[in-house]
């Protein structure tokens, strides 16, 4: 993996591996163990592809039981576990280690209850974030969250990353709707926070592990809440002359205390390859795209479009087209969804960004993009959830070119140094992983990474658990609470210590 710093290898793990192996078969017998080298590459990278390493051995479990067995054979024997769902991570969360167990969660596909009075699903993590939906939909229901990858990412992907979509706006983050968790600690013992109710006793360690990319504990089992679909939704699709015009209608939107179910944005590249791609009816000639949907009764839909359809006008958009049906509506959206895969029509590989901005700020740092992408001469096109400031820059470049990769992640920091600076921060919903790690000091003083730290401590002491993810540099536990001694004596020394 050049130029990336993972943790050195464990060579005693390294010599152990054959033994492992076979003490693998035993807690995961059948099929459930991987390691011949050749069939090991297809879990050597997530959606990062940019960074690839064969792990030790891939264990893939069915049962809470065996779950619990690795993590504590791991534990006792100090070898280091690296958590992954599906593996669209697109930060490098689920990058394997040359000395880790890949500890793959996703023979646990089966949604266990459905509760429509207290509108709730029990699912395992391997189940698909489209899937929960689809488990509910014709009595009327969907699961909220709605990520890009959503036929493909797990629910306990989306957990481990606070998952977003174009609905989060007005519905929210994977936080939002996860009610409880069962999860399993690296010493093997189960634990379960929250549950169905919606408020949960104590500290809010569920709030704790939503977005801990895996660096605490593996997920078993989710809780998450349903939603009854609206009586009506339909969406607005409106051009403007520049990107700068678009972002200020979305404030404009926002300001007026219009809350849009999903409001996206596009710029030209992102049209033309998202248009050329699915054929949605994307207009051709404009700078910037939003879509804008509305939902609830369809007496309030209605008012809501003909406001929004003002602000738009009177922030210079040149096209506005409402949609008349669902199939239009959910065309609208169709190249939306498929706007990342769209522009792999246009580059040999694209490099996805994520970082969250105020609003407010969104154009100057269009602007401020667009000065980057002429700097580093690479191109750019932007697709973002515009309602909450995530954006999500492509980055066009050439691997085969000498330098061009290096260039785009130089260009990628740049950017999200930019959200920084105008009072945003590193992810919105991707994660930090290994893409963002080494930015974490743009964002954080020494202090904050102590504290951060010393919660990873709290449940992973050994650091264990995905070591070499999100934090800047790998120390060791001990270190936070170093002993001060001034002039041989040390501070209340008639504390007992141990």
């Amino acid at each position: 993996m050049s130029g990336l710093a993972m943790p050195k290898p464990d060579a005693g793990t390294l010599r152990r591996r054959n033994e492992i192996v076979a003490d693998m078969r035993i807690i995961v017998p059948g099929e459930g163990v991987v390691d011949a080298a050749n069939e090991m590459r297809a879990f050597e990278s997530d959606g990062l592809t940019a960074y690839r390493q064969v792990p030790l051995v891939v264990v893939l479990p069915e049962t809470v039981a065996q779950v619990s067995r690795v993590l504590k054979y791991c534990n006792d024997r100090n070898i280091r576990v690296v958590p992954r769902g599906s593996g669209t991570s697109l930060s490098g969360g689920a990058l394997p280690l040359e000395d880790a167990v890949l500890l793959v969660m996703s023979r646990f596909n089966r949604i266990l209850e459905i509760d429509f009075p207290n509108r709730i699903v029990v699912a395992q993590p391997g189940v698909t974030n489209l899937g929960i939906t689809i488990a509910v939909e014709q009595d009327g229901f969907y699961y909220a969250p709605d990520p890009s990858s959503q036929i493909a990412c797990s629910i306990g992907g989306n957990v481990a990353e606070n998952s977003g979509g174009v609905h989060c706006l007005k519905y929210g983050l994977t936080a939002n709707n996860v009610l409880g968790i069962e999860m399993v600690l690296m010493n093997g013992e189960v634990v379960r926070l929250g549950g169905g109710h919606l408020d949960a006793e104590g500290y809010d360690l569920l709030g704790v592990m939503t977005g801990s990319e895996g660096l605490l504990g593996v997920v078993t089992e989710v809780t998450v809440r349903i939603l009854r679909k609206p009586e009506t939704a339909r969406a607005l699709l409106i051009g403007f002359p520049t990107s700068e015009q678009g972002g200020q209608c979305v404030a404009d939107i926002i300001g007026a205390g219009i809350i849009p179910g999903g409001m996206e944005m596009m710029d030209r590249p992102a049209i033309h390859a998202a248009e050329d791609f699915v054929h949605a009816g994307y207009p051709l000639d404009v700078e910037a795209l939003l879509i804008v949907e509305l939902d609830g009764p369809s007496v309030e839909v209605d008012h809501l479009i003909t406001a929004v359809e003002a602000i738009a006008i009177r922030n210079g958009s040149t096209t506005c087209r409402i949609s008349q049906s669902e199939q239009e509506r959910l065309s609208f959206w169709a190249g939306r969804k498929a706007a990342f895969p769209a522009v792999g029509r246009i580059s040999p590989d694209y490099y996805c960004m994520d970082g969250t901005i105020p609003r407010k700020e969104l154009p100057r740092v269009l602007a401020g993009m667009r000065e980057l992408s002429e700097k580093y001469g690479l191109g750019v096109a932007n697709v973002f959830h515009a309602g909450d400031g995530n954006l999500h820059p492509l980055i066009l470049y050439d691997a085969n070119v000498p330098g061009e990769l290096d260039k785009a992640e130089s260009f990628g920091a740049d950017i999200l140094r930019l959200c920084v600076k105008v009072g945003g921060v590193l992810t919105g919903e991707h994660g930090v992983g290994v893409e963002k790690r080494d930015l974490m000091p743009e964002m954080f003083n020494q202090i904050d990474l102590d504290q951060q730290m010393r919660v990873k401590c709290a449940f992973d002491p050994n650091h264990l658990l995905n070591p070499g993810k999100v934090f800047p540099q790998l120390r060791r536990c001990a270190e936070l609470g170093r002993m001060h001694v001034h002039r041989g004596q040390v501070a209340f020394p008639d504390v007992p210590r141990f």
